[in-house]
């Protein structure tokens, strides 16, 4: 019998062991804005102070563009998921981009509001800080609900809209990406804002393309950083808590009564948002043109930049 307690005794200890072994090699605290400046706010990137928030932007382009063009990431992205647009576009278009409260070098809000109608106002006062009267808007999944929920709030400023994977009807998942599904649950995202294994990230990243093989080093890079910018892994946690509060049945309402023209780009593979809610925007929105590509996931923008960003260009430049 005492055998037995003393093998006992011995496997506890050494699962004890690996379990620490684990958090310490995966510990991983929050980063200062300064420290990771260095590396994800290189011109032309700039701070600028909106509403008393420090906010992270590029303005870049002609200053005569007579429709600016804002950019809006989804969730836990940030203003970097544009940038093949944002080259594409150089020198034809000002672009206008931004990292979301909660995300990015931005970072969290004093009072944690990070429901759509929040960042509606968020998007009003960035446009009025940079002096932009009317613009168009574009946003990936929570990027785009933003984009929808302005147009309707912004009736007179928003001239054309363009949604990719956009956020704004109920949906059933094909996968949830593992840090979603974290962020979900209290106990666990708590030990989430202490410890983050980068593989976490990567399958994550790998969860939302439409080729897995297209996540690269250097991408899983940008976003494990980016995550632990201070106070965004708990920021996360109150975004997720306001989403379940969402009202579909008032959001469809809205979008049904969008009357500007709109752009629906949806990547077939989208295993977090299905291409039948492009279908369905498409349908509620009169008037709006609708593209699948087939073979992209849930970020095509940031997939495949130059093949999405042709009708983008098409549609900008229409009258």
């Amino acid at each position: 019998m005492k055998l037995i307690f003393r093998l006992l005794a011995v496997a506890l200890v050494t699962v004890l062991v690996f379990i620490v072994a684990g958090v310490v090699a995966t510990w991983a605290p929050d980063q200062s804005v300064e420290s990771l400046s260095a590396q994800w706010a290189l011109p032309p990137s700039q701070f600028v102070v909106v509403n008393g928030l420090s906010v992270h932007l590029r303005d870049e382009g002609p200053r005569n563009d007579p429709l600016p063009l804002i950019l809006l990431h989804g969730t836990s992205a940030s203003l970097h998921t544009w940038d093949g647009w944002v080259e594409g576009l150089h020198g034809k278009r000002r672009v206008i981009r931004f990292d979301l409260p909660a995300f990015g070098l931005t970072g969290p809000t004093a009072d944690n509001d990070y429901s759509i109608a929040a960042y509606v106002r968020w998007v009003g006062a960035v446009a009025d800080t940079l002096g932009v009267e009317t613009f168009a808007l574009a946003g990936n999944s929570l990027g785009g609900e933003i984009a929808w929920a302005t147009a309707a709030a912004l009736p007179q400023r928003v001239r054309k809209l363009i949604l990719v994977d956009s956020g704004g009807y109920a949906f059933k998942p094909r996968e949830v990406p593992i840090g979603f599904r974290i962020a979900r649950v209290p106990g666990l995202r708590r030990l989430a804002e202490l410890v983050l294994p980068r593989g976490v990230v990567e399958k994550s990243m790998r969860s939302v393309y439409g080729d897995p093989d297209k996540v690269t080093p250097a991408l899983v890079d940008r976003y494990y950083a980016l995550t632990l910018r201070a106070g965004n892994r708990k920021a996360l946690g109150y975004r997720v808590d306001q989403l379940m509060q969402t009202d579909f049945v008032k959001s469809r309402a809205i979008i049904q009564s969008l009357k500007l023209p709109v752009l629906v780009l949806w990547g077939g593979r989208d295993r977090l948002i299905p291409p039948e809610n492009g279908v369905m925007f498409s349908k509620d929105i009169v008037g709006a043109q609708h593209i699948e590509f087939e073979d992209l996931g849930h970020v095509p923008q940031e997939e495949d930049p130059f093949r999405t960003l042709k009708p983008v260009i098409q549609f900008l430049n229409q009258p």
